[in-house]
């Protein structure tokens, strides 16, 4: 019996998923020198600088967990986790960086890492977890979609509505 037969673990992502916390942190390099006064340019409760880090520290942290339980699992539930956080973090994020540059006329900074690597990144794990077949495309499509509405309902507030979601 050979050692496929008593793994009961999914196929993986492979070697290219492990540089997702890499390109999580160029995009907040990228951000940094500019995206808190953006942002308190367009919302009264303003955040600081130690909040922008803190915020990105934690994210940071669970990306490392949801490519460690990934990368060790291989199960469906982890597949629903990579698809539903990187919706957030890499999908919609891209997304809010887009929008507020098209509603600014101007540059938001993490623009560039977010169409470069976000967007690409995001669409090669979607299609990898499609192609290994560890989640239906109704199923992925879901966990994307959950995963990336509170990200957009905080981008939309930000952007149009000069608030935020937390």
């Amino acid at each position: 019996m050979n050692a496929s037969n008593t793994d009961a673990r999914g196929p993986g992502l492979g070697l290219p998923f492990l540089l997702a916390p890499v390109i999580f942190i160029a995009h907040f390099l990228e951000e940094a020198p500019q995206f808190v006064d953006w942002f308190n340019a367009h919302v009264a409760r303003g955040i600081t600088s130690e909040l922008f880090w803190t915020v990105n520290y934690t994210a940071l942290a669970i990306t490392l967990a949801v490519v460690a339980l990934e990368w060790l699992t291989r199960t469906a539930a982890s597949a629903v986790l990579v698809v539903a956080w990187f919706g957030f973090l890499f999908f919609a994020n891209a997304f809010l960086h887009i929008v507020a540059t098209l509603a600014d006329g101007a540059y938001m900074a993490g623009l560039v890492t977010a169409v470069l690597l976000y967007l690409p990144f995001y669409a090669w794990v979607i299609a990898r977890i499609l192609r290994t077949r560890r989640l239906s495309p109704g199923v992925t499509a879901v966990s994307a979609i959950l995963g990336a509405i509170p990200m957009l309902l905080h981008g939309y507030l930000i952007i149009f509505r000069g608030s935020r979601l937390f």
